[in-house]
């Protein structure tokens, strides 16, 4: 798995064609890619990873706190492109990402894990919709975290 982690002021997630908005405040917006083998470890350890990520800043202005430490919320993205291989030619090849029944319930387990394990509020897209994701990067401050099945 895959997955670019901004620590935001606030972001939020529009698909116009289902009327659909979700809205976060302080906290982290997760655009995340499953690829082919990853399985319910990658999904588990990639949101352990994120939720304890200590990117905030304490009461000195060190990055020393996780989202759990300070109360807040994501918003989660799939997004299949991340898997997007750009070495040959100028079209991005996309033979890495996971099929869709295979990278939807991946997804579906990094936001429970989210909610159930770490108690953070956690707020989505629509999975395989067109989305348009206002992001307010906060630094800014952006990681790319992955976790591939041989990592394991």
């Amino acid at each position: 798995m895959i997955a670019v982690v901004q620590r935001v002021s606030k972001a939020s997630v529009t698909v116009k064609a289902e009327g659909y908005i979700n809205t976060i405040e302080h906290g982290l917006c997760v655009l995340l890619g499953a690829e082919e083998g990853d399985g319910i470890a990658e999904a588990e350890w990639i949101a352990g990873k994120i939720a304890r990520l200590r990117i905030f800043n304490d009461e000195e202005g060190k990055m020393n706190l996780s989202a759990q430490d300070v109360g807040g919320s994501i918003l989660l993205i799939s997004q299949f492109t991340l898997s997007g291989n750009c070495v040959k030619g100028n079209r991005p090849s996309f033979i890495s990402a996971a099929h869709p029944e295979v990278a939807e319930p991946l997804v579906e387990a990094v936001r429970q894990r989210f909610v159930s394990e770490h108690n953070i509020n956690t707020k989505c897209g629509i999975f395989g919709a067109k989305m348009n994701v206002e992001i307010h990067n906060d630094g800014p401050v952006t990681l790319i975290v992955e976790r591939r099945p041989s990592d394991a």
